[in-house]
């Protein structure tokens, strides 16, 4: 989401998969650890992944249980999927479905058989995307056929962005709300997003973006990130409601901090707009940030890990958002790119 400050200034003036953390650490295994995944899923992945379109801009990129990844677009819209082992994607929701527009945090869930994906329309951004759907919304495709199943508007009046979004040990969905200083939560079986937590501590001020990245750690407790600021959060959480709210002291400046994925170890893997893959380990109030890989001159949006391999979506999204850029072509095909990591 590098750029968006600029823009919106402009137009505008894993259930951690289980219950419990036990269950949690085991089902991110199943994520992570080569000998809990299928021989399939854990065979020499490829130095890259092409993606299809011209106007991919990938935002996000996330894994399942299986290999598989899945990944979204700021511009065209819908849903890549990539096969595992393959250094090829396809699309597979169709731009537009189910009144999509831009895509952009997006989430497998197979204890639902759901895939969880935010849409977002960014005309008061310049940039049209798919459809004609108006505002954002977190919607939920059959993880199996890709047929849409719900979808749930983000609440609030003016322009929102639905970023991203996790799956608490209660089961419900956690999703940042970009342009307001708030996480919201849909509960199971619902079909309406409600306001978790509003705090001012997330606001990103006029000129800034705010909540991006989350993810449930191995302490139960959920952490998110704001994209300008580049700061880290916890949120206390017990029996489902939010309580303290700690910044954590980072080892060094993040760098529009975007996606963010837990790990076996209880580490996390983040993504920085400025071009990097970090690794951050949290220890009481401190987040040490370690360097996995830079370079990314196009910015790293997402992360996903299978195996030994983390994949990183190069979202080059200044060529879209940064007036001084625009008109200027991306460098094609877009792509994951393939990180090795050290196992646990």
């Amino acid at each position: 989401m590098r750029n968006v400050v600029e823009a919106v200034a402009r137009t505008t003036t894993m259930r951690l998969l289980g219950r419990g953390v036990g269950r949690a650490l085991l089902l991110a295994g199943a994520f992570l650890v080569p000998g809990l995944l299928p021989e399939s899923a854990v065979q020499a992945a490829p130095e890259s992944v092409m993606l299809p379109g011209a106007g991919t801009y990938p935002e996000n990129v996330a894994a399942g249980p299986d290999g598989t990844l899945y990944v979204s677009s700021f511009v065209d819209g819908g849903v890549i999927r990539v096969a595992p082992g393959t250094d090829k994607g396809e699309v597979w929701i169709k731009p537009g479905a189910y009144g999509t527009r831009s895509t952009f945090g997006l989430l497998p869930d197979p204890a639902t058989n759901t895939l969880w994906l935010c849409s977002n329309d960014l005309s008061f951004l310049g940039i049209p995307g798919p459809g004609d759907a108006r505002g954002s919304a977190l919607k939920a495709f059959d993880l199996k056929s890709g047929e849409g199943k719900l979808s749930a508007p983000l609440p609030g009046d003016g322009p929102t962005i639905c970023n991203d979004m996790a799956i608490g040990p209660d089961g419900a969905v956690y999703v940042t709300s970009t342009l307001s200083p708030q996480i919201l939560r849909l509960r199971p079986g619902s079909s309406t997003l409600e306001v978790w937590v509003n705090d001012p501590v997330f606001d990103a001020g006029p000129k800034g973006a705010g909540l991006d990245g989350i993810a449930f750690g191995a302490d139960g407790q959920l952490y998110v990130n704001t994209f300008t600021k580049g700061e880290l959060f916890r949120v206390a959480m017990t029996g489902g409601a939010a309580g303290v709210i700690t910044r954590l002291k980072t080892s060094r400046p993040l760098v529009q901090a975007d996606g963010m994925r837990l790990t076996a170890d209880g580490s996390f893997l983040l993504a920085e707009g400025g071009g990097s893959l970090d690794r951050v380990t949290v220890q009481g109030d401190d987040a040490r940030i370690e360097t996995v890989r830079d370079g990314f001159t196009g910015g790293a949006t997402g992360v996903a890990q299978v195996g030994d391999t983390a994949f990183v979506s190069e979202g080059q999204l200044p060529l879209v958002l940064d007036p001084t850029k625009k008109g200027t072509k991306p460098s094609l095909p877009f792509r994951l790119h393939a990180v090795p990591l050290a196992r646990p």
